[in-house]
């Protein structure tokens, strides 16, 4: 039986996010592509003597006391019945609250260790009721592929995950603004977009597919936090601008932001990007 596992923890961008009417019970429907890009945290994950214990440590960021792998070993251990101590290790490089699912990357990558570790068959099953209690973004990133990434069609409060072949083709360039937005914030900041009636276009969520895997320039694809956040948070506009104008063929916002992201269709061109954002923007990032 394995005493350590190391594991690579993707990070993720939204392209196009529908976020529909707040639900009876408060949360909210989505319709979105989301799809993994090679920007990632390293996770390490060990055996302990100490039994019913996870502990977590990461020098770049301090966690609180209750994290999403917490969440993610007390529910495993709930449901399978195990209760082998650990030590976690995460070697930070995805940004907290920015909209490219660390924090859920984390947590499945961590979930996939504790099942090898302990020789448990991580079935679906297993895999969605760890996921309903830590995380909605969990449910794509144990669903998309085997080593999570991958892309999908995620609908639901996130718990659709309907894999479709990633483009391979593409290259991104992340642009990290100085804004922290809480999901709470951004998720009510749409509601009042909503409510007042702001018209967003957006392709019907059956056409998704389709238009994904079309030249990049027919893309219609929207997300329903970039108008909210923008207006709120100019730095979001500029960093976007800057993205359009560096030659980009489509950009926008990442989930509920602030991280914005361009896509480019030729390596050379991303290159030249790059060089050009990284003038301005001193956290940016080629894909």
């Amino acid at each position: 039986m394995l005493c350590d596992v190391s594991v690579r923890c993707n990070a993720k961008v939204n392209i196009g996010l529908k976020v529909l009417p707040r639900r009876e019970d408060g949360f909210h429907n989505i319709e979105s592509i989301f799809q993994t890009v090679d920007f990632f945290d390293d996770l390490y994950v060990e055996k302990t003597s100490e039994c019913n214990a996870c502990k977590v440590e990461c020098a770049e960021l301090r966690l609180p006391a209750e994290n999403t792998l917490t969440a993610t070993y007390t529910a495993f251990c709930r449901l399978t019945g195990k209760n082998t101590g650990v030590r976690a290790k995460i070697t930070k490089r995805i940004p907290a609250g920015g909209g490219l699912g660390g924090g859920s990357s984390n947590a499945a990558s961590f979930l996939r260790a504790l099942a090898l570790l302990n020789d448990v068959e991580l079935t679906d099953s297993l895999a969605d009721a760890v996921a309903e209690q830590v995380g909605s973004d969990v449910f794509f990133f144990l669903h998309c592929g085997k080593d999570g990434t991958g892309a999908a069609l995620v609908s639901g409060r996130g718990e659709i995950v309907a894999p479709i072949s990633p483009r391979k083709d593409l290259y991104y360039i992340l642009v990290l603004p100085d804004v922290h937005s809480s999901t709470k914030e951004a998720y009510a900041l749409v509601d009042e977009s909503i409510e007042s009636g702001i018209d967003i276009v957006y392709p019907d969520f059956r056409e998704y597919k389709s238009i994904y895997q079309g030249s990049v320039k027919n893309w219609t694809f929207g997300n329903s936090f970039t108008l909210a956040l923008t207006k709120k948070y100019p730095v979001i506009a500029q960093a976007l601008a800057d993205i359009k104008k560096s030659g980009a063929v489509w950009s926008d916002m990442t989930g509920s932001g602030a991280v914005v992201f361009g896509v480019y269709e030729a390596a050379e061109a991303s290159k030249k990007a790059f060089a050009e954002l990284q003038l301005k923007w001193k956290n940016c990032i080629l894909v």
